[in-house]
Formats: C-alpha cells, structure tokens, sequence
C-alpha cells in the first residue's frame, strides 16, 4: 500500500461559517488521528496576491471577489483553529479551486512518496472535487472523507460523494478511514 497524505482543504474562517460544523470537528478528528500515525498533513487554503493580480476577472469565482477578501492579512482567509497547522506541518496557498492549482503539491507528494490521498475540505464541490479529479489525472488514490467534507449545498454534497467520487476513488467517513491506518 502506498503512503498517505491528509489533505485538508480549505477550512480558512470565511468558508467555515458556510457549512454544517461538523465538517470542521471531523477534519479535526481526521488531523489528530493522522497526527498519531504519523500521516503526512498537508493543509491547502486559498490566499490570492494583493490587488487579486492572479484572479482573471472572467473567472466566475475569483473575478468577483472583492479586492480585500482572501490576501495575506485577511483574517477571514486564516485557517480554522480547530484545523490549526502544527510548526512542522506543510501549508500551500492555492490561487484556484485544486489544491494543485497554483502550489507545488505534486512536487512534494511525489517527492515523499505518496500515493494515496485523503481529501478534507470545503467545499465538497469546489476544492475537494476539483482536486479529486486533478489528482485522478496525475495517478492518485484518493478517499475522499465523507464527515470532514461539506458543501454549502447539503443535496450537492451527497450526489458527489454517492454518484461522483465513489466511482473514481474511495468514500469513507472518518472513522472508516482511521481504522485502514
């Protein structure tokens, strides 16, 4: 079995309050059991540069946000405290939906040997999705955790796990997933 990563995405304030809590006490569950067996954490959340220079204003996402939103000093961007990063723990800043947009995350899963992801995140069809299918592409494994994701759409979240990302890679909750480790 190829090692594993903990990715978890985009539990920065702002997304958090979007989302039924739970999502955020799983991925903490999820960080402290990877913590304990010793998994490779990696949190990913979008910062964009000042003046939103890296966000075309054609894209329906980034486009619109307002200029203040999501830089560095914002505190709404800042990551969750419940899913604070640890001194030794990676932290890539994403300037796209995917984890891999913008960062070198391929780089260093490559680089330690990593083949297997466990997908945390907000929102369910946003990072976790999109990163699930770049991932797919660049040979992959993946489980997404079905408890320590969330979508502001509750329906939307339970079509992608159920009809999406089943068939593509593996659904678990947390729990399901700690007892493979």
């Amino acid at each position: 079995m190829s090692r594993t990563a903990l990715l978890l995405m985009d539990f920065q304030n702002a997304h958090a309050t979007r989302v039924d809590p739970t999502a955020l006490t799983q991925a903490a569950a999820a960080l402290k059991t990877a913590r304990e067996k010793g998994v490779l954490v990696i949190h990913v959340a979008l910062r964009l540069l000042p003046g939103h220079v890296d966000g075309h204003p054609n894209n329906k996402v980034f486009g619109k946000l307002p200029a203040d939103r999501f830089v560095p000093g914002d505190p709404d961007a800042e990551i969750h405290p419940d899913v604070a990063p640890a001194d030794d723990e990676i932290v890539l800043y994403k300037n796209r939906v995917s984890a891999f947009a913008g960062t070198n995350l391929d780089q260093i899963l490559r680089a330690q040997g990593i083949g297997h992801l466990a997908l945390a995140g907000i929102a369910t069809g946003g990072i976790v999705l999109s990163t699930a299918l770049q991932a797919i592409d660049l040979d992959y494994q993946f489980t997404a955790l079905s408890d320590a994701c969330a979508d502001p759409n509750p329906e939307f979240h339970e079509v992608l796990l159920r009809d999406l990302l089943n068939r593509r890679g593996e659904v678990a909750t947390v729990e399901e997933w700690a007892a493979t480790l």
